[in-house]
């Protein structure tokens, strides 16, 4: 767990730095207003399916962009979207696999081969946000969240005579496209409200994962870092008076 971690960190940061470059120089301070900030966020998250006999969270990791605009105050609204997130279960019971109509894989002799099955799924995750910040650079967030999934898979994952084996089968139409619920968090902004912020949220479904299933929500804890881009206002020049 620590080691993914730090590979989501280390990647999130490269790209970030590349981003940055790329998009100070295409936009300048066009990004950087009193109104509205622009960043990269992203992290790992975990999360599982309800209405089901597997309960073990899939861990992955999230990559996104986001907007903070500001309202009034201390208030403002926090959308974008996460383009990189998976959501689904981990270890998956013989029950689940069958009202899934999912395959049991055998091997030549008709034995059972020995794994674990786990179901992602691919979502473009927006949120829509009011966050409510506090002087000390803590903030809370809630709102509805919204997803569109685009791809579908119960993964195979065996280890056969010393080697890893990896099946994906894709079963997109089983899911519901839109998913749609509720999303709470708080985070915190590092060095005096000018650099980083660490946030943690929760989100849950309304909508039925699987079209046949009733009773079935996505769930997930969200820990991400909130990367702000943008070349700085730069200072205005002062005119030049006469000798």
């Amino acid at each position: 767990m620590k080691k993914f971690l730090l590979i989501s960190m280390l990647a999130l940061i490269g790209f970030a730095a590349q981003s940055q470059v790329l998009i100070t120089l295409l936009l300048g301070d066009k990004l950087n207003s009193p109104g509205l900030e622009f960043g990269l966020e992203g992290g790992a998250n975990w999360s599982k399916v309800s209405g089901i006999d597997a309960d073990d969270f899939l861990t992955t990791f999230n990559l996104g962009f986001y907007f903070d605009i500001r309202i009034k105050n201390q208030l403002s609204l926090y959308t974008g979207v996460l383009v990189k997130a998976n959501s689904g279960v981990e270890k998956m019971s013989d029950n689940d696999l069958t009202k899934l109509g999912a395959t049991f894989y055998k091997d030549q002799t008709g034995t059972r081969v020995e794994g674990d099955y786990r179901h992602r799924m691919s979502y473009f995750w927006v949120p829509i946000l009011f966050k409510y910040k506090l002087k000390n650079q803590i903030h809370f967030d809630i709102g509805p969240q919204l997803g569109l999934m685009y791809k579908s898979w119960i993964e195979f994952n065996s280890d056969i005579d010393g080697r890893d084996a990896i099946i994906k089968e894709y079963n997109r139409g089983q899911i519901n496209k839109i998913d749609a619920g509720i999303t709470v968090g708080m985070g915190y902004r590092m060095l005096k409200g000018t650099g980083w912020t660490l946030s943690f949220k929760y989100y849950y479904g309304f909508v039925d994962v699987y079209k046949d299933i009733k009773g079935t929500k996505n769930s997930a804890i969200f820990a991400e870092m909130c990367i702000p881009i943008g070349a700085g206002k730069k200072p205005e020049k002062k005119n030049k008076t006469d000798n």
